[in-house]
């Protein structure tokens, strides 16, 4: 559960025009990221901001650019601020931050991000904006083309950067960042320290404050694990038992687009409002199963792990890994989808005896044993634990 810091925004260096947005949207305390990125962004310093998902660190980036960003004359065509983010919906998220935080400052944001028509964004970049919210992948299509020029980019945003380390970024990343001033403040935020992120921070950050706000065991706080342990020829009978049993907002994550899309059909077929989120869908049917999901529409979106970060949709109640996740950071960062703010939330995960491998590194991780759960109707899968039956025999 994300707790609030007794520090008030006022005592962060704040102006008050900046002090107003922040309290017109209901902001009384910053967040753990949030009073401490502040004051060193405000001092122009470099910094890497270690947080878990949902622990407010959009804000703690877009409130400093916001107050130290004066508005560009219009004779500047470059933005001054840029902000890298890995999908299009944190993109989209940023964005909408920023227009709150710099409406009293004058302060413009473009939105350059794939998946929609690019006319509208060449329109855009021509208006001069102060501030450029982009994934890598379309940003680099507008440099080449000569649509934007980076060279008075005084403060840049890599947000989510393991992330866009993850889904192959690094050579656009690279070529975006050579195209920069080597004078400007750099924000760079993970949920991880892996050494790429190491060697990302060496090679173009300059002696960066790290702030390291993770919890103790990397996981975040208020969630509820559990486990359902069945055959994979049972997977489905026990999605469609768990849905009926848990009848909260539910966010159920498969690995491929394929299981999306066959999730999606079976739990439809089964008469559940449910709506499905992956790479193939458009922009637009993206933003559609968003807004049905935040207001209700739908109870239930079926998703692959583009919706596993910076996705900021309140009261979701219960995370469903219908499919284990590749790995523990993934795991974390799907169930970072629920519990945001100060609400608390339930993972379950339905796991093959193929799973327990990482079932036992993700126990390691948040450092407890993730309970054993049964459904009516479905035959769990028994584990044998400290069992050698042949000498040397495997531990099961």
């Amino acid at each position: 559960m994300l707790q609030n810091t007794p520090t008030s925004f006022s005592s962060l260096g704040l102006s008050e025009a900046i002090l107003r947005a922040i309290h017109s949207i209901g902001f009384e305390h910053p967040t753990p990221i949030q009073s401490v990125v502040i004051p060193h962004s405000l001092q122009g310093k470099d910094v890497i901001g270690l947080a878990q998902t949902g622990s407010g660190k959009t804000a703690a980036f877009c409130i400093p650019i916001a107050e130290r960003l004066l508005h560009s004359p219009k004779s500047i065509s470059p933005p001054t601020g840029l902000i890298l983010c890995p999908t299009r919906e944190i993109a989209l998220q940023t964005k909408t931050f920023l227009d709150l935080f710099g409406k009293h400052h004058h302060l413009t944001t473009a939105c350059i991000i794939g998946g929609v028509k690019i006319a509208p964004q060449i329109t855009a970049l021509k208006k001069h904006p102060d501030i450029v919210v982009a994934t890598p992948g379309r940003l680099m299509d507008h440099m080449e083309k000569g649509n934007v020029r980076l060279d008075k980019v005084k403060e840049l945003v890599l947000d989510e950067a393991d992330h866009m380390l993850d889904l192959g970024f690094l050579p656009q990343i690279e070529n975006i960042l050579y195209a920069l001033p080597r004078e400007r403040q750099t924000l760079m935020f993970s949920a991880t320290m892996s050494p790429s992120i190491e060697r990302l921070a060496q090679r173009f950050l300059n002696n960066p404050t790290r702030i390291d706000v993770l919890p103790e065991g990397r996981a975040a706080v208020g969630i509820s694990h559990r486990v359902y342990m069945v055959d994979a020829t049972n997977k489905q009978a026990c999605l469609l038992a768990l849905l009926t049993q848990e009848s909260g907002s539910t966010l159920v994550f498969t690995q491929t687009k394929v299981d999306a899309n066959w999730v999606f059909r079976t739990l439809e077929k089964a008469g559940l409002q449910v709506t499905r989120m992956h790479s193939d869908c458009t922009q637009r049917d993206r933003e559609d199963s968003l807004l049905g999901f935040r207001e209700g529409k739908y109870r239930i979106m079926v998703a692959t792990g583009i919706a596993s970060r910076g996705i900021d949709v309140p009261g979701i109640q219960h995370v469903v890994n219908f499919d284990m996740p590749d790995s523990v950071e993934e795991y974390i960062h799907r169930a970072g989808r629920t519990a945001r703010g100060n609400a608390i939330g339930l993972v379950s995960t339905i796991a093959t005896w193929q799973d327990k491998p990482m079932l036992r590194d993700i126990e390691k991780t948040i450092n407890q044993e993730v309970p054993r759960c049964t459904l009516p109707g479905v035959p769990p899968y028994i584990e044998l634990k400290n069992v050698r039956p042949f000498g040397r025999g495997r531990r099961f």
